[in-house]
Formats: structure tokens, C-alpha cells, sequence
């Protein structure tokens, strides 16, 4: 019998070591190094996948495949449109946000292609009720409860299915390996496996995968380099949006992303994002701004909200939902250096309305006009949004994409939009649509409200 092969593998981030360490040199984690069984001394071979050559690259024939267009528009343009063949995708998110809801949808829409959904996790009968209700149907779906990743490439072979989905990565087990399913060996020597199969046989797969408690995907970090494109499917489950998101992407943008609304029948696209990150009020509100945003290539309205008031216990609050709490103390800072607006007592509060997270720093200008609002309680016009990032100094920077920002506030009846006074002239000509350019953040107070 061939000798076994043990490591430490820290349970964080996956560094193993040739002896137990309390603390992860590369991590710093305490108490996360377990003895896992690394694989043996003889050499393994996947079933039915022959070793390749070296080519030449002048040799090699050109990618002359089409992209596989889907029926779900938000997916195809977070992918760059559509699926590449052979690319492998992680697709992430919380426990019972809708990551198998929306994976089987994308398979019920695949019609005249064959599909092989491998489930870990759920039986046959409830992946079928899940199918039942939403009320969609393809009749080249084959659901296989498998979790050795030996058998499931074995099926593939014999399928040779035009889409694959595996649910989850981390339920699969290789008899390669004395571990446990879940473990950081078991998960990347199944990830790899599985992605020789698509590449070698060019199935546009998709890798369904947990995240931890703190947000980050649960496996070894070399996971995310070993796919083609990592997903994230966001959202609080006591709201009905949903929000997928690409931090990587080998064939298209990162940092794209798209709605979803969730209904009894599954996920529906939103078309128009804008007009449901709005709030409608009639009354004008102060504390209330709106920011021409960007994410990825998509132009967003998103409706910012602040509370400014008088710390009750001494120790002033700083809250923010949907923003970094960081951020919102340096541009505190900066209100409170820059444009002397005394705010070191003060509570503040502040929501980015639909559950949205930007990652754009041209939301920074309208943050900074409803701090200013709430707390001179005033109100902004609810036909104004801006679009600008603040600088340390209290200069307002340039933002990226701003014809497109501008194009978006027209279409959704804003006639007035600040910007930073360094904006690209060319980008402003020919427009409707009122522009206020702004050097510094005491431009916008002089503006708005004197």
C-alpha cells in the first residue's frame, strides 16, 4: 500500500505547513491548522482525460467559438455576453440567498441544449419542486445526486452535456484523498479535477460555492485563481432585490453587475434598476441626495440617505449601511476641516437606499450634500444629483464614465447635475441637462445653500 501524505492546512486560507503552527504565518488566524491528508505517493489519473503535447503558439488555431447566449440578460452582460465555451464559474453567496434558484433557472432556460446539474446538497425530488415552481421547463436537464467527483466525471463523459453545474464545490469528494468532504484539499483537488473536464472537453461550467461568516469564499484562497470568472450573488434576504456581481472576469469587465428581483417564481430581471433605487416622495426631505453612480459599465441612480444629530450619550455614532464606515470618518473629516462644518458632536447616520453596496467613489459628492442636508435641515431639490469624489485636501476629483452618468440623470427627468470642475470639457458639450461644476467642497455648500 502506498505511504499516505499528511499536511497542516490552515483552515482560513488554506497554507499548509510540514508541522502544526498556533498561528498562520501567512494569515495570522490562531488555532486554524488541522492534519489533512494531501494525497499519496503514486500518481493519479483522471478516467478518460489523455496527456497533451506542447504546442507552438504561432501552431495554435484561434478561439473560434461563439459565446452561448442566455435568455437572462443581467447574467450574459456581468459574463461580457454570454458564456465562453470551457470557461469555469465560481458563483457565490450567503446561505438562502438564491444561488440554486437561479442556477436551475439558467438551466430551465437552456432549451435544445443538454444540461447536467450535479446536486450535493438537495434529492432529485426537491430540485423537481423547485422546477415545478418556476413554472418553466427543459426536457434535456439530467439531475444527478452525486458528490465523488470520480463518478460525476464519469457521467460527464458519457452526457457530454453543453452546461454544467455542480451544487456545491464543496459537498464533492475525491477518493484521492482520506479528508473529509469540505476541506481545504478536498476542495481544490475537486475544483481541479473539474476544470481539466471543461477545458479539455470545452463545457461552460458553473461551480456553485460558499462564502464564510465574514463574507469571504470558503476554501483556499487559490480557488478564485483557478476559475475563469468569480460571482457574487448578494442581498438581504428580507428584501426582495438581488444583486450578482463579478470580481473577476477573464472574457469581460470586472466589477459589473446585475438585479434581480425575487418573486414566488423565481428571479426576475430588472430592467431598469434606476427608477426602483429611488424613492418617490412628494414631499421634498432633507437629508435626502442622489448619486449618478457607476457600476462596471452599468450608469445607477442610487438615492443616499443621512441623519445628522446630537450625540444623546456623549460618545458621537457614525453608522452606514451599504457604505464603508471608514470612508464616511474621512469625509467627516474633511466636512469638518475643509468647510468648517462642526459635526464632532454629532450622530450620524447613514443608508444607501436598496440594499445596493457601491463601490464607485463618485457616490462621495452626494454623501457629503445629505450630511450637509440633514444637518442644516434643508432640503436638495429632488431634481439635482451629483457625481464627484472628495479628495483629502477637500478637492472634488473627476470621475470616470461621466457622459454616461449624465445620459442616465436625463433620462430619469433630473435637470440639474454637479460634477467636478475637472471633468473633461468634451464629455459636457451637447448635453440638456444643467451642469454645476465644482472645484472644492465648499463650492457645493456656497451652491446649494447660501
Amino acid at each position: 500500500m502506498a505511504k499516505l501524505k499528511t499536511a497542516y492546512v490552515c483552515s482560513s486560507c488554506g497554507n499548509q505547513s510540514a508541522k502544526w503552527l498556533g498561528k498562520c504565518p501567512q494569515c495570522g488566524e490562531w488555532n486554524t491548522f488541522n492534519e489533512e491528508v494531501t494525497g499519496n505517493s503514486q500518481q493519479s489519473h483522471i478516467p478518460g482525460i489523455a496527456s497533451v503535447a506542447p504546442t507552438l503558439l504561432h501552431e495554435i488555431a484561434p478561439l473560434d467559438k461563439e459565446r452561448i447566449v442566455l435568455k437572462d440578460s443581467e447574467l450574459n452582460r456581468v459574463l461580457g455576453d454570454g458564456l465562453v465555451p470551457g470557461s469555469v464559474i465560481l458563483f457565490t453567496g450567503e446561505p438562502g440567498i438564491g444561488k440554486s434558484t437561479l442556477m436551475l433557472q439558467i438551466a430551465l432556460q437552456f432549451p435544445g441544449k443538454k444540461v447536467l446539474y450535479v446536486s450535493g446538497e438537495e434529492s432529485p425530488q426537491q430540485i423537481k419542486s423547485r422546477a415545478d415552481r418556476l413554472k418553466k421547463a427543459n426536457e434535456n436537464i439530467y439531475i444527478l445526486p452525486e458528490t465523488n467527483v470520480e463518478a460525476i466525471i464519469e457521467h460527464i463523459q458519457k452526457t457530454d452535456p453543453d452546461l454544467l453545474i455542480i451544487d456545491s464545490i464543496q459537498t464533492l469528494q475525491s477518493s484521492k484523498l482520506d479528508s473529509a468532504p469540505g476541506t481545504i484539499s478536498q476542495i481544490r483537488e475537486c475544483a481541479n479535477d473539474i476544470t481539466l473536464v471543461a477545458k479539455r472537453k470545452s463545457i461552460p461550467t458553473f461551480l456553485i460555492g460558499h462564502i464564510t461568516k465574514d463574507g469571504q469564499i470558503a476554501g483556499p484562497k487559490v480557488l478564485e485563481h483557478m476559475v475563469d470568472v468569480v460571482l457574487a450573488f448578494e442581498g438581504d434576504r428580507n428584501h426582495i432585490y438581488r444583486i450578482i456581481r463579478s470580481s473577476k472576469n477573464r472574457f469581460g469587465p470586472s466589477n459589473e453587475m446585475g438585479i434581480y428581483q425575487m418573486e414566488e417564481n423565481g428571479l426576475k430581471v430588472v430592467e431598469n434598476p434606476s427608477s426602483i433605487l429611488l424613492s418617490h416622495n412628494e414631499e421634498n426631505l432633507s437629508g435626502i441626495a442622489i448619486s449618478a453612480s457607476m457600476e462596471g459599465i452599468r450608469p445607477l441612480l442610487i438615492e443616499t440617505q443621512a441623519l445628522v444629530s446630537t450625540a444623546a450619550y456623549g460618545t458621537p455614532q457614525r453608522s452606514a449601511t451599504g457604505f464603508d464606515t471608514k470612508r464616511l470618518n474621512m469625509l467627516l473629516a474633511v466636512l469638518e476641516k475643509r468647510c468648517g462644518f462642526k459635526i464632532q458632536l454629532k450622530d450620524v447616520f447613514l443608508n444607501i437606499t436598496g440594499g445596493i453596496k457601491p463601490e464607485d467613489t463618485g457616490i462621495d459628492l452626494s454623501i457629503v450634500a445629505a450630511i450637509l442636508s440633514s444637518g442644516i435641515d434643508i432640503a436638495i431639490p429632488s431634481t439635482y444629483c451629483f457625481a464627484g469624489e472628495i479628495g483629502l485636501s477637500g478637492e472634488i476629483r473627476a470621475v470616470r464614465s461621466v457622459a454616461a452618468r449624465i445620459k442616465e440623470a436625463e433620462k430619469m427627468g433630473f435637470t440639474t447635475i454637479f460634477l467636478s470642475k475637472y471633468n473633461d470639457e468634451d464629455s459636457l458639450k451637447g448635453k440638456k441637462i444643467k451642469i454645476v461644476r465644482l472645484a472644492k467642497a465648499q463650492d457645493l455648500v456656497t451652491h446649494l445653500f447660501r
